[in-house]
Protein backbone atom coordinates (compact mmCIF):
# COMPACT_ATOMS: atom_id res chain seq x y z
CA UNK A 1 0.00 0.00 0.00
CA UNK A 2 1.49 3.37 -0.99
CA UNK A 3 2.12 5.53 2.17
CA UNK A 4 4.19 8.21 0.67
CA UNK A 5 4.45 9.87 -2.50
CA UNK A 6 7.79 11.29 -4.00
CA UNK A 7 7.46 14.09 -6.34
CA UNK A 8 9.88 15.25 -9.17
CA UNK A 9 9.91 18.94 -9.43
CA UNK A 10 10.55 20.23 -12.68
CA UNK A 11 7.31 19.77 -14.72
CA UNK A 12 5.70 18.40 -11.87
CA UNK A 13 5.45 21.14 -9.00
CA UNK A 14 6.54 23.72 -11.05
CA UNK A 15 7.03 24.35 -14.91
CA UNK A 16 10.74 24.17 -16.43
CA UNK A 17 10.39 25.73 -19.56
CA UNK A 18 13.30 27.57 -21.07
CA UNK A 19 11.60 29.21 -23.78
CA UNK A 20 10.52 32.04 -21.71
CA UNK A 21 13.67 33.09 -20.99
CA UNK A 22 14.95 32.50 -24.09
CA UNK A 23 12.23 34.66 -25.67
CA UNK A 24 12.55 37.33 -22.99
CA UNK A 25 16.30 37.78 -24.10
CA UNK A 26 16.84 36.30 -27.78
CA UNK A 27 15.75 38.39 -30.27
CA UNK A 28 15.62 35.71 -32.89
CA UNK A 29 14.98 32.13 -33.31
CA UNK A 30 18.34 31.61 -34.64
CA UNK A 31 19.85 33.22 -31.43
CA UNK A 32 17.37 31.52 -29.17
CA UNK A 33 18.62 28.12 -30.91
CA UNK A 34 22.20 29.11 -29.99
CA UNK A 35 21.64 29.80 -26.29
CA UNK A 36 19.15 26.31 -26.10
CA UNK A 37 22.03 24.25 -27.15
CA UNK A 38 24.53 25.65 -25.42
CA UNK A 39 23.29 26.34 -22.26
CA UNK A 40 20.59 24.06 -21.34
CA UNK A 41 21.41 21.78 -23.43
CA UNK A 42 25.15 21.68 -22.83
CA UNK A 43 27.89 19.17 -20.03
CA UNK A 44 27.08 22.64 -17.52
CA UNK A 45 23.71 22.17 -17.07
CA UNK A 46 24.08 18.62 -16.30
CA UNK A 47 27.38 19.61 -13.65
CA UNK A 48 24.78 21.98 -11.94
CA UNK A 49 22.52 19.37 -11.46
CA UNK A 50 25.64 17.13 -9.90
CA UNK A 51 26.68 19.98 -7.64
CA UNK A 52 30.22 20.24 -9.30
CA UNK A 53 28.98 23.49 -10.89
CA UNK A 54 27.44 26.79 -9.13
CA UNK A 55 24.69 28.01 -11.75
CA UNK A 56 26.57 31.59 -11.47
CA UNK A 57 30.07 29.81 -12.71
CA UNK A 58 28.08 27.97 -16.27
CA UNK A 59 27.99 31.55 -18.40
CA UNK A 60 32.29 31.46 -18.65
CA UNK A 61 32.41 27.99 -20.12
CA UNK A 62 29.22 28.32 -22.15
CA UNK A 63 30.25 31.82 -22.92
CA UNK A 64 33.12 30.27 -25.45
CA UNK A 65 31.15 28.54 -27.72
CA UNK A 66 28.19 31.18 -28.01
CA UNK A 67 29.32 34.61 -29.96
CA UNK A 68 30.06 37.63 -28.08
CA UNK A 69 26.89 39.46 -29.61
CA UNK A 70 25.04 36.85 -27.88
CA UNK A 71 26.78 37.38 -24.28
CA UNK A 72 24.46 39.77 -22.91
CA UNK A 73 21.78 37.92 -23.51
CA UNK A 74 23.19 34.71 -22.25
CA UNK A 75 24.41 35.88 -19.13
CA UNK A 76 20.24 37.10 -18.57
CA UNK A 77 19.87 33.81 -19.32
CA UNK A 78 22.06 32.12 -16.54
CA UNK A 79 21.23 34.44 -14.03
CA UNK A 80 17.24 34.51 -14.94
CA UNK A 81 16.29 31.24 -16.44
CA UNK A 82 14.03 30.37 -13.32
CA UNK A 83 11.78 33.41 -14.26
CA UNK A 84 9.72 30.16 -15.81
CA UNK A 85 9.08 28.56 -12.31
CA UNK A 86 5.62 28.72 -11.73
CA UNK A 87 3.36 25.97 -10.28
CA UNK A 88 1.97 22.99 -12.59
CA UNK A 89 -1.48 23.55 -13.22
CA UNK A 90 -3.31 21.19 -10.34
CA UNK A 91 0.00 20.49 -8.64
CA UNK A 92 -1.03 22.48 -5.39
CA UNK A 93 -4.33 20.89 -4.70
CA UNK A 94 -3.10 17.54 -5.74
CA UNK A 95 -0.50 18.18 -3.05
CA UNK A 96 -3.01 18.97 -0.43
CA UNK A 97 -5.22 15.83 -1.30
CA UNK A 98 -2.06 14.02 -0.49
CA UNK A 99 -1.48 15.96 2.89
CA UNK A 100 -5.42 15.88 4.17
CA UNK A 101 -5.15 12.02 3.16
CA UNK A 102 -2.71 10.96 5.16
CA UNK A 103 0.15 10.29 2.89
CA UNK A 104 3.74 11.92 3.25
CA UNK A 105 5.16 13.85 0.50
CA UNK A 106 8.07 14.53 -0.58
CA UNK A 107 10.77 15.87 -3.51
CA UNK A 108 13.77 14.32 -5.07
CA UNK A 109 14.70 16.58 -7.51
CA UNK A 110 17.47 16.82 -10.47
CA UNK A 111 18.28 20.91 -9.46
CA UNK A 112 21.54 23.15 -9.23
CA UNK A 113 22.21 25.86 -6.26
CA UNK A 114 19.82 27.87 -7.31
CA UNK A 115 16.62 25.78 -5.80
CA UNK A 116 15.95 27.42 -2.49
CA UNK A 117 16.02 30.78 -4.51
CA UNK A 118 12.49 29.42 -6.92
CA UNK A 119 11.38 26.44 -5.21
CA UNK A 120 9.30 28.33 -1.91
CA UNK A 121 7.06 29.53 -5.09
CA UNK A 122 5.67 26.56 -5.32
CA UNK A 123 5.59 25.88 -1.20
CA UNK A 124 7.51 26.35 1.46
CA UNK A 125 10.25 23.94 2.45
CA UNK A 126 8.45 22.49 5.56
CA UNK A 127 5.42 21.98 3.44
CA UNK A 128 6.82 18.81 2.83
CA UNK A 129 8.03 15.80 4.74
CA UNK A 130 11.40 15.76 3.17
CA UNK A 131 13.45 17.24 0.21
CA UNK A 132 16.68 15.95 -1.49
CA UNK A 133 18.56 17.71 -4.12
CA UNK A 134 20.92 15.91 -6.60
CA UNK A 135 22.88 19.27 -6.44
CA UNK A 136 23.34 18.49 -2.44
CA UNK A 137 24.18 14.80 -2.81
CA UNK A 138 26.43 14.60 -6.23
CA UNK A 139 23.79 12.13 -7.70
CA UNK A 140 21.56 12.86 -10.41
CA UNK A 141 18.91 10.64 -11.59
CA UNK A 142 18.33 8.34 -13.05
CA UNK A 143 21.03 7.09 -11.11
CA UNK A 144 20.12 4.17 -8.66
CA UNK A 145 22.23 5.47 -6.02
CA UNK A 146 19.80 8.87 -5.55
CA UNK A 147 16.72 6.78 -4.82
CA UNK A 148 18.48 4.34 -2.07
CA UNK A 149 19.96 7.49 -0.51
CA UNK A 150 16.79 9.50 -0.35
CA UNK A 151 14.89 6.58 1.58
CA UNK A 152 17.48 5.99 4.35
CA UNK A 153 17.77 9.65 4.62
CA UNK A 154 13.73 9.92 4.92
CA UNK A 155 13.52 6.17 6.21
CA UNK A 156 11.50 5.17 3.79
CA UNK A 157 10.14 1.62 2.89
CA UNK A 158 10.66 1.83 -1.15
CA UNK A 159 7.47 -0.22 -1.58
CA UNK A 160 5.27 1.80 0.30
CA UNK A 161 6.30 5.15 -1.78
CA UNK A 162 5.07 6.26 -5.18
CA UNK A 163 7.27 8.01 -7.53
CA UNK A 164 6.09 10.74 -9.94
CA UNK A 165 8.91 12.01 -12.49
CA UNK A 166 8.05 13.97 -16.44
CA UNK A 167 10.79 11.82 -17.75
CA UNK A 168 10.08 7.68 -18.15
CA UNK A 169 13.70 7.07 -17.30
CA UNK A 170 13.58 8.92 -14.02
CA UNK A 171 10.71 6.77 -13.38
CA UNK A 172 12.73 3.21 -14.15
CA UNK A 173 15.09 4.67 -12.02
CA UNK A 174 12.91 4.58 -9.20
CA UNK A 175 11.39 0.87 -9.97
CA UNK A 176 15.05 -0.32 -10.20
CA UNK A 177 15.60 1.21 -6.39
CA UNK A 178 12.34 -0.84 -5.29
CA UNK A 179 9.49 2.22 -5.52
CA UNK A 180 6.54 2.21 -7.43
CA UNK A 181 6.50 4.50 -10.24
CA UNK A 182 4.12 6.64 -12.57
CA UNK A 183 5.24 9.30 -15.41
CA UNK A 184 3.62 12.30 -15.19
CA UNK A 185 2.08 13.83 -17.81
CA UNK A 186 -0.22 16.50 -16.20
CA UNK A 187 -2.08 13.49 -15.23
CA UNK A 188 -2.52 14.42 -11.19
CA UNK A 189 -6.72 12.92 -11.72
CA UNK A 190 -5.50 9.94 -13.38
CA UNK A 191 -2.93 9.60 -10.38
CA UNK A 192 -5.31 10.65 -7.95
CA UNK A 193 -8.10 8.06 -8.94
CA UNK A 194 -5.15 5.20 -8.61
CA UNK A 195 -4.47 5.93 -5.56
CA UNK A 196 -8.04 5.28 -4.57
CA UNK A 197 -8.40 2.14 -6.00
CA UNK A 198 -5.48 0.62 -4.31
CA UNK A 199 -6.04 2.61 -0.84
Amino acid sequence: MIKNIVFDMGNVLLDFNPEVCLHAFAETEEDRAVIRKELFGGPEWIEGDRGTLKNAEKFAPVSRRVPERLHAALQKCVDEWDMCMKPVPGAREFCAYAKENGYGIYVLSNADDRFPHYFPRFQPYDYFDGILVSSDVRLIKPDVRIYQHFLEKFGLRAEKCLFLDDRAENVEGAKKAGMQGMQFLGNFEEIKNSLKRNA
